[in-house]
């Protein structure tokens, strides 16, 4: 074993003991990363000298200590609110697990004492280092721990979050218990991990949901529920108060269902926005958060949506003419709001007044006057649209078309020189026609306003990593709606594996499925004749319209998406 001089420590000293490193190499280097204002681990890793495999291998080894792939660790279940946030970032470290009286510490680096004893310090624990790969240990601290989200919490913007919301008098009648859970720390911290996590992994709700014996995080993915976290029972008042808190909501009631909204800023350039609604159930108050951010709807173009190339023309030439209605069809969470701000998004210019009202708006466009729907006040969308009608659009918008009175506004608008966009919950498009002359809405109206209607739904993207080829038999094939002349073995269909990118389900992203029907001449005759929505969808297809289905099994042969898929979003 070579000689070593004294100046030399941690784990440069070792290097230099093991004959890794020379004498003078080691001290250069250690000067090198002290100029540097590095750890000596973070700065032989960036410099390429070894691996941090290799050095994390070596360490294990040297130190007699135990070594984890951060790889496999879900960070649900790292403990929060343990190692000040402070320390964390200050020396890289990260809280493994708590049993106990004794804290598991990741670290690269085993010989930065210093660490060790300001944790053991500030937590009052016996503290157990774990060594961990450099360029793992770097990636999950800027994704995922405490401090990053400490960080984050402070970019939150007060003034929209509101913490002092109320007026005194109201505020007198928040109990000191309640206001004591939430300015609890550690739930802040909690709150603040769950939904940063959630707009990293793209998802579009959170719901917090409490049972008798256990308490329930869950994230909607490409629109599937996975659980992601267990908390303990004990903080579900907590959090359920820190929410209502920042969402702008009655702390003191618990009784009814609430309806809030926050604000989230991610950075200088991205905001988020929560819409926060409560729902009291047996066990406490069932909170589902939806996620709304524009900056990622807003940077979806309209040609990434889905639609086949026909009916992407037929929809660019609806939206170009200077009046009349165009309505997109489907269920709640089918992608409905974000098709209509693409083609808000490409109407909207200096020339054009665009206004639209929603309920209420997920999506904030600049250039555009969005009115939020608010009945206890008596702003609903047939008052809103008369205002608007008073406000010289060029452009109008209504979220919803729920009942006559709005109907009859919104056609009359159509029929006056204003192109209106709206949507319905109807099944398909040919339905949504009948649904109109069902409300009261006059035929001949609904026949000369009309220009387009398009249903959708959205579907999983396969996984373009891990897909596979798939045979499936003929018959199947054909009982799905494919035809004859389209097994002719030009094209192969794929399923879903799994692996880490897609988080092993196979499938990342949604792709719309469309039926985009032009309000033709024929059709018209059918609609002013009350003809029933079999006879309007048989016209249709006469016409080239794909349906649903059709749409669908198209993705199905260009490897978008799995058979399995289509005939679960299209099976009316």
């Amino acid at each position: 074993m070579a000689s070593v001089a004294s100046n030399l420590t941690g784990l440069c000293r070792a290097l230099v003991q093991q004959g890794l490193l020379s004498q003078e190499e080691g001290e250069t280097l250690q000067a090198q990363a002290k100029a540097a204002g590095e750890g000596i681990v973070t700065y032989l890793v960036r410099t390429k000298r070894f691996r941090p495999a290799q050095l994390a291998a070596f360490s294990s080894v040297t130190y007699g200590l135990p070594f984890f792939d951060l790889d496999v660790l879900d960070s649900g279940v790292i403990p929060t609110g343990v190692v000040d946030p402070k320390l964390i970032d200050k020396h890289r470290v990260i809280p493994l697990a708590k049993r106990g009286s004794r804290l598991f510490l990741g670290v690269s680096d085993p010989g930065n004492l210093q660490a060790l004893d300001d944790v053991k310090f500030q937590t009052g624990l016996a503290v157990e280092l774990v060594v961990l790969e450099e360029d793992k240990l770097a990636r999950f601290l800027e994704h995922n721990t405490e401090g990053r989200q400490d960080d984050i919490l402070k970019s939150i913007d007060t003034e929209d979050l509101n913490l002092e919301f109320r007026d005194d008098e109201t505020q007198a009648a928040i109990d000191t218990s309640a206001a004591q859970d939430i300015d609890d720390a550690p739930v802040v911290r909690y709150l603040q991990k769950i939904m940063m996590d959630a707009i990293n992994s793209n998802a579009s709700d959170i719901h917090f949901e409490p049972y008798e014996k256990y308490y329930r995080i869950r994230y909607r993915m490409d629109g599937i529920l996975y659980e992601v976290a267990q908390p303990p029972v004990a903080i579900k008042e907590k959090i359920a108060s820190r929410i209502k808190v920042i969402s702008k909501l009655d702390i003191s009631e618990k009784r009814v269902p609430q309806d809030g909204r926050m604000k989230l800023v991610v950075s200088r350039k991205r905001t988020v926005d929560f819409r926060v609604s409560t729902l009291p159930t047996l066990y406490g108050e069932k909170i589902v958060m939806r996620i709304l951010d524009s900056s990622t709807a807003l940077d979806t173009k309209i040609d990434q949506l889905g639609y086949e190339p026909q009916q992407l023309q037929h929809l660019l030439d609806a939206i170009k003419r200077p009046y009349g209605m165009i309505l997109v069809t489907g269920p709640t969470g089918s992608g409905k709001t974000v098709s209509l701000y693409s083609c808000l998004n490409l109407l909207n210019r200096a020339g054009v007044n665009i206004s639209t009202v929603e309920d209420p708006v997920e999506i904030q466009l600049p250039g555009v006057n969005q009115v939020n729907l608010n009945e206890k006040a008596g702003l609903e969308f047939s008052t809103a649209l008369r205002a608007f009608l008073r406000q010289d659009p060029d452009i109008v918008m209504v979220g919803e078309i729920r009942d006559m009175e709005t109907a009859d506004i919104a056609i009359k608008a159509a029929q006056t020189g204003h192109l209106v966009l709206s949507t319905l919950h109807t099944n398909d498009a040919p339905a949504t026609l009948v649904r109109l002359v069902n409300m009261g809405v006059p035929s001949y109206n609904v026949a000369s306003s009309v220009l387009l209607i398009t249903a959708q739904r959205l579907g999983r993207r396969l996984c373009t990593n891990c897909k596979t080829p798939v045979d499936i038999p003929p018959e199947a094939l054909l009982n799905a709606g494919f035809t004859e002349a389209d097994l002719d073995g030009s094209w192969q269909a794929y399923g879903p594996v799994g692996c880490d990118i897609c988080k092993n389900t196979g499938y990342k992203g949604r792709v719309g499925i469309y039926q985009v029907m032009p309000i033709s001449e024929e059709i018209n005759r059918l609609i002013l004749k009350n003809a029933s929505t079999s006879d309007i969808a048989a016209q249709a297809r006469n016409e080239g319209v794909l349906d649903l289905r059709r749409s669908g099994l198209l993705k199905v042969k260009s490897g978008i998406t799995s058979l399995e898929e289509v005939l679960a979003v299209t099976n009316e």
